[in-house]
């Protein structure tokens, strides 16, 4: 039986514009963003989430100028982020890596994603989001009514920073379950050389070959 995530304020910690410089995460964070929308050209990026997997959430809340922060002035979290001793665990890494290395100037590497593995091993089912495997890996229901608000607010809700802190506290344990997953199904080495393709997808997704599909034979 599914359970609700813990809703409390306890496990997660708000920083403004970067992470403090001491902050350390072991050779693995989990990794997820909140955005204006979905073009990385138009939409701002506005927060940062990253866990341990410790059952801590620190969110970055990345201000702009004229909102008082300092906009994509974040050394800390850059260096995190482009840290090729720690591995970013991700859901639907293409999007995240996309907007992390189009804002912030940096390689993100090396990546696994949880969307990408649950594609190649959960093939008896179309549901691949995190809410589902959540729910039918872990037994964790999340709330996902905070995913279309207003994430460029210079004050993040109560309930925005619940739902930012839950989409990376359960990612390492969702991993450790996906990856047992494409060992059990022979897929762990295809699913390696699709995650370290990641930094060049997204390049080629900013540079606009989401359409056309240039691994197409068509045209």
């Amino acid at each position: 039986m599914a359970f609700t995530a813990p809703a409390s304020d306890r496990a997660i910690t708000l920083h403004y514009d970067d992470l403090p410089a001491d902050l350390t995460f072991g050779r693995s964070v989990a990794v997820d963003t909140e955005t204006m929308g979905l073009n990385p050209h138009r939409d701002r990026l506005c927060v940062v989430q990253v866990s341990a997997g410790d059952g801590k959430a620190h969110l970055v809340h990345l201000r702009p100028t004229h909102l008082g922060g300092k906009g994509y002035d974040c050394p800390h979290l850059k260096r995190l982020l482009a840290d090729s001793s720690i591995t970013k665990i991700m859901h639907f890494a293409r999007f995240d890596v996309a907007i992390l290395q189009h804002v912030l100037g940096i390689t993100v590497h090396p990546v696994v994603c949880t969307k990408i593995a649950a594609r190649l091993v959960r093939t008896f089912t179309d549901r691949h989001g995190l809410a589902s495997l959540c729910r039918e890996l872990l037994g964790i229901e999340l709330n996902k009514q905070q995913q279309t608000s207003d994430w460029g607010s210079a004050v993040l809700t109560p309930e925005q920073r619940l739902y930012a802190a839950s989409d990376v506290l359960y990612l390492h344990a969702l991993w450790e379950k996906m990856e047992a997953l494409l060992l059990r199904e022979n897929r762990r080495d295809i699913a390696q050389a699709c995650f370290d393709f990641l930094p060049t997808r997204a390049r080629l997704d900013l540079l606009g070959y989401e359409e056309p599909d240039i691994f197409s034979h068509r045209g």
